[in-house]
């Protein structure tokens, strides 16, 4: 049997710490998977399920977007995959009657992993102004609540319509869809607060903001490149990918500030030498390099790959490339004290980095929200690129960018138009497709989208997925804006921290989940997903839904557009809602590289999307070729007395999903409130390992954020850094402190103080 869900909220203040892990994976996370699963959905339910995740003819993990080679094993997923399945095949249920027995005012008193282990939403509520309780609502007069509030906006641009990276394809293209036909672009997303860097940095460069490789070119690479990125917590199956990798000879290059057991080396559970053996060593060169230092430490090696005689690929950049001359100005100019200074690391250990690269014929350079999250995040991905470009190491097979992506179609959403700033391409085909105007003016990012609320200029929020309030930084400012809105909407399938914090009315939309059958009257349907490499295919539930009361996502949608357009919208919303295939028709006329959809998506594994750079060497940028870029080098820096804090997940973690109370390669256990502090650095502020302490951020606005009450770790960080976890410490994050360009909030380079609490 299932276990039942905790009754009472854990202590999280008294965490047990013990020394730091070597090696991820193995015995224990196939121990610690079974043993989660089996609480969640008990023995025959989760040899059911797990045996479909990621399989072509099953669903689609709504964990990471890690894509799946062709040659699939029979249980082709993670640890944490198998933790977000479970949690969504959970046979825990949240009823009206729960809601009965929980006030509001008492549910926004629990952590939010507490409410996540409630288990499945079962019914759509409604939350009334001034009420005390949540009670249960038709779907008509939920549908009704969401149209009165509408219709009454002076302007469309007073709503705000978010998507959380799980939406489908086709529920993300008839959300994007009901929002241009309402009349705004307002269409903020999970993008904007990850990989919207990485989106700016290589559009701009390559001309596409996607990674150029596939699963193939890993494996052919000499030396791959792993920069601000943990994927044994957040992306497990990539190490099987570097394992393969490895056995084939290719080198790897670790740029993070915090030793990672994945990285060091991988116990892989599918094979004999990860269940009984040693692993795999994984890292041939750690660089533990200080925070936000990555763009000096490229634009370092650029410099000295261009002192290198023959280093430099001369017949790419003639052929292919724009603005080498400045970039190369530039570069020779670099500084080796600053570069120290930024990157905290010695002369040899950038030295033998180089020789690597030499060495390398074929180089591909991954990152995550290490590299995406500062201030200058855009100009340290585009130093990425003049690095490779120097090589010419995109549009050649076993080289290139990669950006790993983290929720399932995040890359997938964007792809079918769920953009704030839309091309005018897009708008054009839509226009062309659907026969009405759709809006010209860019809409709301996030962090502007926070702003409209708490100024007043927003009305209606809207979500489809997510846990918008917990993932968004500045955590008082963002609860405060949320209050004043007039309606509050969030597409569910369980409780999270974003239905407690409400406008004066709020109503929670139960859906389906991945794992469930899908059935409409048209018969059984599938949706379909992009992986972070650009590949598109089906994904199919199996399960019998949590609740007969559960809409899917795009039925949702389509039944909401029917209710708010009314008559004056021509689009089939009726026809989508019981054929899915007939919403791919249309987005195969478009969006591009969806040419005969149906067709194609049919084929087992799916079909790979068109990348001018790597399958032609073309670059549609402005200037119709790659460009190199000569940003000045910054790097955060922290005032006497003060650290460096990154937000980070742990290993019990997914997003702002908190499975569990353990960060097992961390060696931290029953506890999140912790800050991980270089023993020399907590020596010299008087903090000994086991004190408590409050982290307080510094910035430019004066304001004091605080984040009360975190156990003092020492830990192997890169010396004058720290780090914990989020969303405890999104409060830290300024609402203003964000990317320059893409406006993401810069979560991994705040200037933090520690006063010394009372553990009491």
């Amino acid at each position: 049997m299932a276990g039942k869900p905790p009754t009472g909220d854990p202590v999280q203040d008294a965490p047990d710490v013990a020394a730091p892990q070597h090696a991820a994976a193995g015995l224990p996370a196939i121990a610690h998977t079974l043993r989660v699963a089996q609480q969640q959905m008990g023995v025959r339910r989760t040899a059911l399920t797990l045996l479909k995740v990621n399989q072509k003819d099953g669903f689609d993990c709504p964990g990471c977007a890690w894509p799946e080679p062709d040659k699939r094993h029979a249980a082709e997923f993670c640890e944490n995959g198998a933790k977000a399945v479970a949690e969504e095949a959970t046979l825990r249920r949240v009823t009206p009657d729960f809601f009965a027995a929980h006030p509001v005012a008492d549910l926004a008193t629990r952590s939010g992993y507490w409410l996540g282990q409630q288990g499945r939403l079962t019914h759509p509520m409604y939350l009334a102004e001034g009420a005390a309780s949540y009670e249960p609502v038709t779907w008509e007069r939920a549908f009704d609540l969401i149209a009165e509030e509408l219709h009454a906006l002076t302007s469309p641009d007073e709503a705000l319509f978010y998507t959380s990276g799980r939406t489908s394809n086709e529920a993300a293209f008839l959300y994007q869809l009901f929002a241009r036909e309402f009349g705004t672009n307002n269409l903020p997303d999970c993008s904007n607060m990850c990989h919207e860097s990485s989106g700016s940095a290589l559009t701009e460069t390559i001309g596409v903001g996607k990674g150029s490789v596939l699963l193939e070119d890993l494996y052919r690479a000499d030396l791959i490149i792993v920069a601000g990125q943990n994927p044994g917590t957040n992306h497990p199956r990539m190490l099987s990918a570097l394992e393969k990798a490895k056995a084939g000879g290719t080198k790897i290059i670790t740029v993070n500030p915090l030793p990672e057991a994945g990285m060091e080396r991988f116990k892989n559970p599918q094979n004999a030498r990860g269940l009984a053996g040693v692993g795999t060593p994984l890292t041939d060169l750690f660089l533990q390099i200080r925070l936000g230092g990555d763009q000096a430490l490229f634009r370092t090696l650029g410099r000295l790959v261009l002192e290198t005689e023959g280093a430099v690929d001369t017949d790419f950049i003639r052929e292919h490339t724009h603005g080498f001359e400045e970039y190369e100005r530039t570069a020779r100019a670099a500084d080796w004290d600053e570069t120290l200074r930024a990157t905290g690391l010695r002369r040899e250990e950038i030295e033998e980095a180089l020789r690597m690269i030499l060495a390398s014929r074929r180089t591909v350079v991954c990152w995550a929200m290490g590299l995406t999250q500062h201030k200058h995040a855009v100009p340290t991905i585009k130093e990425v690129v003049n690095l490779l470009l120097l090589r010419g190491d995109i549009g050649r097979p076993g080289a290139g960018v990669c950006p790993v992506r983290g929720h399932s179609n995040v890359q997938g959403d964007r792809t079918m138009g769920i953009f704030e700033r839309p091309s005018a391409a897009f708008l054009d085909a839509l226009e062309k497709e659907f026969d009405f105007t759709p809006p010209r003016e860019h809409g709301l990012d996030v962090v502007r989208a926070i702003r409209a609320l708490r100024d007043g200029d927003a009305k209606v929020f809207f979500a489809m997925g997510g846990n918008f309030v917990a993932a968004s930084p500045d955590t008082e400012v963002t609860e405060a804006a949320m209050r004043r809105a007039r309606l509050t909407v969030h597409v569910s399938t369980k409780l999270n921290r974003s239905h407690v914090i409400t406008g004066a009315r709020a109503l929670i939309l139960p859906t389906l989940g991945r794992t469930e059958r899908d059935r409409q009257s048209g018969g059984d349907q599938f949706v379909t997903v992009e992986d972070s490499m650009g590949m598109v295919h089906a994904s199919r539930g199996r399960l019998e839904p949590a609740s007969p009361h559960l809409l899917s996502e795009p039925a949702i949608v389509c039944r909401l557009a029917r209710r708010v357009l009314g008559t004056e919208s021509t689009t089939p919303w009726e026809e989508f809602e019981k054929d899915y295939a007939t919403i791919r028709d249309r987005v195969s006329r478009v969006v591009p590289g969806f040419e005969d959809f149906n067709a194609r998506v049919a084929r087992p594994g799916g079909f790979t999307l068109p990348h001018a750079p790597r399958d032609e060497r073309r670059f549609p940028t402005a200037t119709g070729k790659a460009n190199f870029t000569a940003a000045p080098v910054e790097y955060p820096k922290a005032p006497e007395g003060r650290l460096l804090l990154q937000t980070l997940r742990s290993h019990d973690q997914y997003n702002t999903t908190i499975y569990g109370l353990d960060d097992r390669y961390r060696g931290i256990k029953n506890g999140r409130r912790v800050v991980l502090v270089n023993p020399d650095d907590a020596r010299t502020l008087g903090l000994a390992d086991g004190a408590y302490a409050d982290l307080v951020s510094e910035w430019t606005d004066g304001t004091e954020r605080r984040a009360p009450g975190f156990r003092v770790v020492h830990y192997p960080t890169t010396p004058g850094c720290a780090a914990a976890y989020y969303p405890e410490t999104n409060v830290l994050v300024p609402l203003d402190h964000t990317a320059d360009t893409s406006n993401t909030p810069a979560s991994k380079s705040l200037v933090i103080r520690l006063e010394q609490a009372d553990p009491a």
